[in-house]
C-alpha cells in the first residue's frame, strides 16, 4: 500500500538548476562520499596499519569487518530514524559522528583503539549513507527527482574511483593516519551547507511501534559474534567455539522478533516472493567474493608484488572506472534481454577474473599480469551490478522498493563481512602471514579459487531461480554506479521505504 504524502514534499519541490539545487546536491555528494571513501581506500592502507601498530591479520580483519559490521546491522535502522525524525537532521548527525570517529581513528594508539573507532564509523555510515539519498528523494521536484539522483550516483562513482589513488598517495604521504582524517574537514564543509541549504523533511506515516532497535541490535550482534568466531577459528578454543554458538543464537532471535514485530526493521514476508530471495541469494554470493577479493589484492600486490600504496590503489582502478562507463549501458541491456544472462555470464566474467590474478605474484607485470585480470573482472562486475539492483526492485511492490533495496544493500555488506573474516582462515593465511611474501603468495594462491568458486555458485543460482521481471516493475534510479562494496542504494518514488 502506498504512503500518505509526506511532510515538506509538494508537487513544487526544489528544481535542478537552481542554487539550493545545486547546494543540495553538492551536499549529499560530500555526505556520501566521506562513507563512500572510506570504504574503498582502508585496504590500501592496511599493510602500512599493521606495520605502524604491530597488528596481526586478525587485527585487520577487523580494521575493516569493525566498520561493516555495526554499517550492515543498521542501515536499515538508519534510514527508518531519518524518515521519522527528520532526515536532514539524522544525515547531518551521522556526516558529524562519522566525522568524530574518524578522528579517533586517525589518533588511535594501538589496533585495539582503531577497531573500536571503525565500528563508531560504521554507526555514522549508517546514518549518512541512506540519508544522503533519501534528502534528494524529499527535496527535488519530481521531474528533476531522477536527473539528481543520477548526477548523485555518478559523481558518488567518481568519489569511489579516485579514492584508492588518494588514499594510497595519502598513505606513502603524510601517512595512513591521514586516510580517517581527511574526513573531518569534509565534515566541517558539508554540515553547515546541510543546516542552511537544504530543507527538512519527514515521513508522514503512523507506525505501529516505535523503532525496532532490537532487531537492529541482534542483527548485528549476530554479525559481530560470527565474525569473531571465523577470525580467531584457528586457535580453537572454547571461546571461540562459545562465540560462534552465541552468534547462531543471535541470529535466531533477530528471525523470531523481526517475525513477531507489528512494525519490523526487515519484514520477512518479504522474502515470500521467490525472485526476491534468489536475487538476495545471488547478491550474498557475488559481494562475498568480491569483498574477500578485494581485501586480498590490495594486500596481494604490496605485501609479494612489491608495490607502493599508491601503486596499489591506483592498480585497482579499472575496475570502477569500467562500472562508471558502463553501468547504465549493461542496465539498458539487462531490460532488453532481461535479468537472468548478464546475472550468469556477470559471475562467469568475474571468476575468470579471479583465476587471472594467480598470476600476480613477485615482480608482476602490471600490463601483461594485473591489468587482464582486473579488466575481465571489471567486465563481470559491470555485467551483473546493474541487473542486480533491478531484479531487486523488480521482485517486490513498487511501495517498498526503497526497503528491498535497503537489505539487498544489506545483505551484500553482510557477505563481504563474512568473506574478509572466513576467507584468510579458509586459505590458511596465518596471523603473520602479510609480514611474509612467500606466505602471503602462497595462501592467495589457494585463496583465488576459492573466490572464484563463491561467485560461480551465485552464477548457478541466477540462471535457475532468476526470471523477467514483469514489464511495468520499478527500475533503479542509480543508473551510474562505481562502488565495489555493495550495489546502489535506492529509495522507493520518494516514499519511505529503508
Amino acid at each position: 500500500m502506498a504512503a500518505p504524502p509526506e511532510e515538506n514534499q509538494q508537487d513544487t519541490g526544489v528544481r535542478i538548476g537552481t542554487p539550493a539545487g545545486r547546494w543540495i546536491l553538492l551536499t549529499t555528494v560530500l555526505g556520501s562520499s566521506m562513507a563512500l571513501l572510506d570504504s574503498t581506500v582502508v585496504n590500501v592502507a592496511l599493510p602500512r596499519i599493521g606495520r605502524d601498530l604491530d597488528a596481526d591479520l586478525a587485527a585487520l580483519q577487523w580494521t575493516v569487518n569493525a566498520y561493516t559490521v555495526t554499517l550492515a546491522g543498521l542501515i536499515l535502522l538508519g534510514g527508518a530514524l531519518g524518515d521519522r525524525f527528520g532526515r536532514r537532521k539524522i544525515f547531518v548527525i551521522g556526516v558529524i559522528w562519522f566525522a568524530v570517529a574518524s578522528l579517533l581513528c586517525g589518533i588511535a594508539p594501538n589496533a585495539p583503539a582503531l577497531v573500536a573507532a571503525r565500528a563508531l564509523q560504521g554507526i555514522g555510515g549508517a546514518l549518512l549513507t541512506p540519508g544522503s539519498l533519501s534528502l534528494i528523494q524529499a527535496s527535488f521536484h519530481p521531474d528533476d527527482r531522477g536527473k539528481a539522483v543520477g548526477l548523485w550516483s555518478g559523481f558518488g562513482g567518481v568519489g569511489a574511483a579516485v579514492g584508492p589513488f588518494v588514499g594510497g598517495w595519502l598513505v606513502d604521504g603524510p601517512g595512513w593516519r591521514w586516510v580517517f582524517l581527511l574526513n573531518v574537514p569534509l565534515a566541517l564543509l558539508c554540515a553547515p551547507i546541510a543546516l542552511r541549504h537544504v530543507p527538512e523533511s519527514k515521513d508522514g506515516r503512523k507506525h505501529a511501534r516505535g523503532f525496532d532497535v532490537l532487531g537492529a541490535a541482534l542483527g548485528a550482534l549476530a554479525l559481530a559474534l560470527v565474525t569473531y568466531a571465523l577470525i580467531e577459528a584457528a586457535s580453537g578454543t572454547l571461546i571461540v567455539t562459545g562465540t560462534a554458538a552465541a552468534g547462531v543464537v543471535a541470529g535466531i532471535a533477530f528471525v523470531y522478533v523481526e517475525r513477531k514485530r507489528d512494525d519490523p526493521m526487515m519484514p520477512l514476508d518479504i522474502f515470500a516472493s521467490r525472485q526476491f530471495t534468489a536475487v538476495n541469494l545471488v547478491t550474498l554470493c557475488v559481494y562475498a567474493a568480491f569483498g574477500g577479493f578485494f581485501f586480498l589484492a590490495a594486500l596481494q600486490l604490496q605485501v609479494v608484488s612489491g608495490y607502493s600504496a599508491l601503486g596499489a590503489g591506483t592498480a585497482l582502478l579499472p575496475i570502477t572506472v569500467l562500472m562508471l562507463l558502463l553501468s547504465a549501458r549493461a542496465g539498458d541491456l539487462g531490460r532488453r534481454i532481461g535479468p537472468r544472462i548478464p546475472l550468469t555470464v556477470g559471475p562467469l566474467l568475474c571468476a575468470a577474473g579471479m583465476l587471472l590474478m594467480l598470476r600476480v605474484g613477485t615482480d608482476a607485470s602490471y600490463v601483461m599480469d594485473v591489468l587482464p585480470a582486473l579488466l575481465v573482472l571489471g567486465l563481470g562486475m559491470v555485467t551483473l551490478v546493474a541487473p542486480l539492483t533491478a531484479t531487486v526492485l523488480a521482485s517486490v511492490d513498487a511501495s517498498r522498493a526503497g526497503l528491498a533495496s535497503g537489505i539487498n544493500n544489506a545483505a551484500a555488506r553482510a557477505a563481504g563481512l563474512i568473506a574478509v573474516a572466513a576467507l584468510p582462515l579458509a586459505a590458511g593465511m596465518g596471523a603473520e602471514a602479510y609480514r611474509s611474501p612467500a606466505a602471503f603468495d602462497d595462501a592467495f594462491t589457494r585463496a583465488m579459487p576459492l573466490c572464484a568458486a563463491v561467485v560461480l555458485v551465485g552464477g548457478i543460482v541466477a540462471f535457475t531461480a532468476v526470471r523477467r521481471p514483469a514489464p511495468d516493475c520499478r527500475r533503479p534510479e542509480c543508473k551510474t554506479h562505481g562502488s565495489v562494496t555493495a550495489p546502489p542504494l535506492e529509495r522507493g518514488s520518494g516514499k519511505s521505504g529503508t
